[in-house]
């Protein structure tokens, strides 16, 4: 299973974000999902809201980011205008 993992640095405006997360589910191939971050061990989350998209597989990832669904997710992401990081990680 793959992930692709988004962690932003402040929560996004919610009626903003839906727009966003529209498009995200437009992406062929994955399951997309989103949260705000309420806490962490000690001190104060670093990141204020967490997104996710899983894929089955390996194959499934490379097919939907080639698509442009998942491009405009990006350029999307940025126009937000919130600091974020995006990771991919293999999940066994």
């Amino acid at each position: 299973m793959i992930r692709v993992f988004v962690v932003y640095e402040a929560e996004p405006d919610p009626g903003r974000y839906e727009q966003h997360a529209a498009l995200c589910r437009q992406v062929p191939g994955g399951t997309f999902r989103h949260g705000k971050v309420f806490g962490v061990p000690m001190g104060e989350p670093s990141f204020h809201y967490y997104a996710e998209w899983e894929f089955a597989d390996m194959e499934a990832f490379k097919a939907a980011a080639r698509t442009p669904e998942f491009m405009e997710t990006g350029k999307d992401a940025v126009a937000m205008g919130v600091p974020f990081e995006v990771h991919f990680a293999e999940v066994e």
